[in-house]
């Protein structure tokens, strides 16, 4: 069985959601609790374990522990992105660079694996395994390109999500118009979702003299999560109902 959701606007609406949710949670136990970009990667990635363990066992989609995992990956991608760049002095673009990099290699290992890398016909421990890896690589990516837009570009946060948000819509539009591999379109909107959720988170947090709305990390987090959690209760209502209409298995 496919364990993973159906590719709607709901999807997309929930991962900005979390990819925000990340950004903000991150920051707010590296930064507002002074827990470390080091100590708070190796929580965040101890909790990402926790959940993917959780969905590797389970049978079928279950969106509480879907979105959990997709949480942790964003959350843990941002403070390994934020040690990368910040504490080993990588700099965004170098850092940005070599996720890319490595996000290149897992895509290229996992095509020649054998394994597709369409979502919507995942199916197997390695196939999902192979899911997981690139998502959090793509989580981490997108934590150092929002950064650079928002801080190295001179876009700002609001700019850097305008561009960001542009790009998407564009992507949205190749999707339905051309004959572009929608796996490629896929796979490139859901960087870029990162990022997005990235200067906006920043754009929530950061105080008014920097270009943002000042909520703080943990206002924008109890907001954003609020948020998601209503959501995810709506995609597991929905997802009740759709296995109460599936058929019997015939014996």
């Amino acid at each position: 069985m496919n364990k993973l959701p159906q590719i709607t606007l709901a999807f997309w609406i929930m991962k900005i959601c979390a990819t925000t949710l990340g950004e903000t949670a991150g920051d707010l136990l590296s930064m507002t609790l002074d827990v470390g970009y080091a100590m708070s990667s190796l929580i965040l990635l101890s909790a990402f374990l926790v959940t993917l363990v959780a969905q590797l066992a389970s049978k079928r989609y279950n969106p509480p522990l879907y979105w959990a995992v997709i949480l942790s990956t964003s959350t843990a991608g941002t403070t390994m992105s934020d040690f990368m760049d910040r504490t080993l002095g990588l700099g965004y673009a170098s850092g940005s660079a070599l996720l890319i990099g490595i996000l290149a290699v897992i895509f290229a290992v996992w095509k020649l694996s054998g394994s597709t890398l369409a979502v919507d016909r995942i199916r197997g421990f390695k196939g999902e395994m192979f899911y997981w890896v690139a998502i959090l690589f793509s989580n981490t990516l997108g934590t150092a390109l929002g950064d650079y837009l928002a801080d190295d570009s001179g876009l700002g946060f609001g700019g850097g999500a305008l561009l960001i948000g542009s790009l998407i819509a564009g992507i949205a539009v190749l999707h339905y118009r051309t004959r572009i591999s929608t796996v490629l379109l896929f796979w490139v909107a859901f960087v870029l979702t990162r990022p997005f959720g990235a200067t906006l988170g920043d754009f929530l947090t950061k105080p008014l003299e920097k270009g943002g709305l000042d909520f703080g990390t943990v206002g924008a987090s109890a907001f954003l999560g609020a948020i998601l959690v209503g959501l995810v209760i709506v995609a597991t209502q929905v997802q009740r109902k759709r296995l109460r209409a599936a058929p019997l298995p015939v014996l």
